[in-house]
């Protein structure tokens, strides 16, 4: 009913740019919270940004000053741009989003297949 499609991953040098694409599609009733997540070979899943629907934003010290999540409601998409990237920044880039959906009577989470990220001189 409802699917996350990430774009805009692919391989970049130290100190570059990429912006991340996320679109969220299906009987969407409503979206709370949106949300860049990564994973690295070997490493837990660990959250990148946090977009909660009134606006508060949230970002580990790791990304804080490089990275900015923003959302485009009427699209139901949400974006982040990850400047001065670094080789510790490679990974596997997921969305993710707390949705309700028409018929549903609460929230859920849902995830995007991931979008690779790769630093490399």
């Amino acid at each position: 009913q409802v699917q996350l499609v990430e774009s805009g991953g692919g391989l970049v040098q130290p100190g570059g740019s990429l912006r991340l694409s996320c679109a969220a599609s299906g009987s969407i009733f409503k979206i709370n919270t949106m949300a860049w997540y990564r994973q690295a070979p070997g490493k837990q899943r660990e959250l990148v940004a946090l977009h909660i629907s009134g606006g508060s934003i949230h970002y580990p010290d790791s990304v804080k000053g490089r990275f900015t999540i923003s959302r485009d409601n009427a699209k139901n998409m949400v974006y982040l741009q990850m400047n001065s990237l670094k080789p510790e920044d490679t990974s596997v880039y997921y969305c993710n989003a707390n949705i309700v959906y028409y018929g549903s009577t609460r929230s859920y989470d849902f995830w995007g297949h991931g979008t690779q990220v790769t630093v490399s001189s």
